[in-house]
């Protein structure tokens, strides 16, 4: 498909060039021509190349793309990640609060229990200690009771 690349002929050896040969006219087959009537003359420009020579040609009009919609100064992927951001450190505020909450209910629980077992300690050895005096409380007699052949005997 690509010509082989040849290496370069040595000084001294002559060098063919082959030139295309141009088609004829005749060999051409002209279209039918159709006779349409154009909305409006074109217009014809001309231009001047480096070298001197002129150019002349219909000048073609490119359409314009529509123009894109406006974007606004700030992604809404940026705003939605912020907004999150924000959420996030609203409910990570509230759960530190929460957290503290329960933190001091728990010390406040285990300080009222601590309370009550000192209380009722107290109330308990004091109740054990006093129980030399004989003034208070409900005094019992045990005596001996026998029972024979099921009957009571006191």
């Amino acid at each position: 498909m690509y010509p082989v690349p040849t290496p370069a002929p040595p000084a001294g050896r002559a060098v063919n060039l082959h030139q295309p040969t141009p088609l004829v006219p005749a060999a051409v087959i002209a279209a039918p021509v159709m006779p349409v009537q154009p909305g409006a003359v074109p217009t014809v420009a001309s231009i001047v190349l480096p070298d001197g020579q002129v150019v002349t040609g219909y000048a073609i009009h490119h359409t314009q793309p529509e123009p894109l919609a406006a974007k606004p100064p700030v992604s809404r992927t940026a705003v939605n990640v912020a907004l999150g951001g924000v959420g996030f450190l609203a409910v990570s505020g509230g759960l530190l609060l929460l957290t503290t909450f329960i933190a001091a209910l728990t010390a406040l629980v285990t300080q009222l229990i601590t309370l009550a077992a000192v209380i009722f300690g107290g109330w308990i050895a004091v109740q054990v200690f006093s129980a030399n005096r004989h003034d208070t409380g409900t005094t019992v007699h045990i005596r001996k009771a026998t029972f024979k052949r099921n009957h009571f005997h006191g």
